[in-house]
């Protein structure tokens, strides 16, 4: 959506209340009224949507009391974090990012764990190459980049509706979409670590379990 500069005379006092419900709402105050005005004329923007999708993610995955929804850094991200059984229990942080105008794809989700421990970095990365082996011989046109710790996994629906027609999905839709494969990469995730010394189990789990998700979802990420 194309956004321009417009001249327009506000009262001081009502510019003070924008400014306060934009700082409630971590954004600034050209996104607030124009968020306002949407609301008023009916019109659904690209934040709404993505702060839809959000709330739709953080209503599902944190009543599984395993996320922690960590402060919003911009309308167009959401970021999550879930502990990993292992020493000291380190967390690892999956952030969404929506991208404003959708189409074949909807955005990408990172996924990192801050640590200096080279052995847990190293099992991470084993996971990942892992996940994109099983994953990619489902879905072989899923785009990944993994390197150092950290994934980033292209959001793509696929499967009973095309590609293109993604930005006809409502926000509910996608973020129960999306709720639905980080649920699944954590569990794996978890299921990689508990079998550290059967990896072979590991990764036989790890296919059940992405095979179910494929089962259970008509359209999926």
């Amino acid at each position: 959506m194309q956004k321009s500069v417009y001249s327009i005379v506000l009262s001081d006092d009502v510019v003070a209340q924008i400014d306060r419900l934009a700082y409630r709402h971590n954004t600034n105050r050209s996104n607030m009224i124009n968020q306002i005005l949407a609301e008023y004329v009916s019109y659904v923007t690209p934040e709404k949507r993505m702060q839809d999708t959000f709330r739709r993610m953080e209503s599902i995955l944190q009543s599984a009391d395993t996320f922690q929804v960590l402060m919003q850094p911009t309308d167009s991200t959401l970021t999550l974090r879930s502990a990993i059984a292992y020493k000291y229990n380190p967390s690892v942080r999956y952030a969404v990012e929506l991208y404003r105008t959708p189409g074949e794809t909807i955005g990408e989700l990172r996924v990192s764990l801050r640590s200096q421990n080279s052995t847990l970095l190293l099992y991470l990365t084993q996971f990942f190459r892992l996940w994109m082996k099983i994953e990619s011989a489902y879905l072989p046109k899923t785009l990944y980049h993994a390197e150092d710790g950290r994934m980033t996994r292209i959001l793509r629906p696929t499967a009973v509706i095309k590609q293109a027609d993604a930005d006809t999905l409502s926000s509910e839709t996608l973020g129960d979409l999306i709720s639905a494969y980080i649920a699944l990469f954590d569990r794996a995730l978890k299921c990689f670590f508990y079998h550290l010394d059967a990896p072979s189990a590991a990764a036989g789990e790890i296919e059940r379990m992405y095979r179910v998700y494929l089962s259970e979802h008509e359209i999926v990420l």
